[in-house]
């Protein structure tokens, strides 16, 4: 399929959105409902899965491992609340990363299809994933009210925060499925990729921990200021580093825009070898 994109173009990406909207928004529904049936409760799972999650962080971490965030006092339940915050930013970046090397090989069936919008995948895959995030952020929410009797107001910044990480997601999801069909061994790899820059992000340590002289290495970790972010407008009650996510935000869109006309450049020749 000849691309209808023009590629120098770098909103490329999100005409792509906002042109399949519907379509997109059906496919991430699809997707979701897809994921729990045949299942008892059903899509109640998504509500279920982050709160079982949360139980099992609180007892390990605070009754059996008694962990304390450096730097924070707080109680006995709070080591839990800043964990869960990290690794919802980790279970969404995980999600994308480990089913966009198969992506396309698995909606093969698309890939002949002239009049099918390949580009979508990209979109109604984070859709899915955007909707398991918000899920967990609730779960989070209530759960911090609970234990420490308060609800920052700073929330209101959240939408911002996730709104940083997208392209970022997207791009890599443009990424990753188009090399996935020239390369098939990516799929291996991604879990291995993936469990090492959520350790090397600071999701089970505060950066605090890391020596002055390293600590900014973190921040090329695509994880680490979007993690931050979160905890900063979810937990700490203040407003995420303006300059930093502004920065993020402008590399994110550049990687979403040329991981956009890597994918455009090579789906022609998606139907040869599959």
């Amino acid at each position: 399929m000849i691309s209808t994109y023009r590629l120098i173009d770098p909103l490329s990406p999100y005409r792509a959105l906002t042109r399949h909207y519907h379509l997109i928004v059906q496919m991430a529904r699809r997707d979701v409902i897809g994921r729990y049936r045949g299942s008892f409760i059903g899509l109640m799972w998504s509500f279920f899965n982050p709160l079982l999650m949360l139980g099992v962080y609180t007892f390990v971490f605070s009754f059996i491992f008694k962990s304390r965030w450096a730097g924070q006092g707080g109680g006995q339940f709070e080591f839990a609340v800043i964990l869960f915050a990290g690794l919802n930013i980790n279970t969404m970046f995980q999600e994308c990363a480990t089913r966009a090397p198969t992506l396309i090989i698995e909606n093969r069936n698309f890939v002949k299809k002239i009049v099918f919008p390949l580009e979508t995948l990209s979109w109604s895959t984070l859709g899915s994933a955007l909707f398991h995030l918000l899920i967990s952020t609730f779960v989070l929410l209530i759960f911090g009210l609970v234990v420490r009797g308060t609800m920052p107001w700073t929330i209101v910044y959240f939408p911002l925060v996730v709104a940083a990480f997208l392209p970022f997601l997207a791009g890599m999801i443009w990424f990753l499925s188009s090399l996935g069909v020239f390369l098939r061994d990516l799929k291996h790899a991604m879990g291995i990729i993936t469990a090492m820059l959520m350790f090397l992000a600071p999701i089970f340590y505060s950066k605090e921990m890391i020596p002055p002289q390293y600590r900014q290495l973190l921040y090329l970790n695509p994880l680490t200021e979007i993690v931050e972010a979160s905890r900063d407008v979810l937990i700490w009650g203040h407003a995420p580093n303006w300059t930093l996510l502004g920065a993020y935000t402008l590399a994110a869109c550049a990687f979403a825009w040329v991981s956009f006309v890597w994918f455009e450049r090579t789906r022609k020749g998606f139907a040869d070898v599959l």
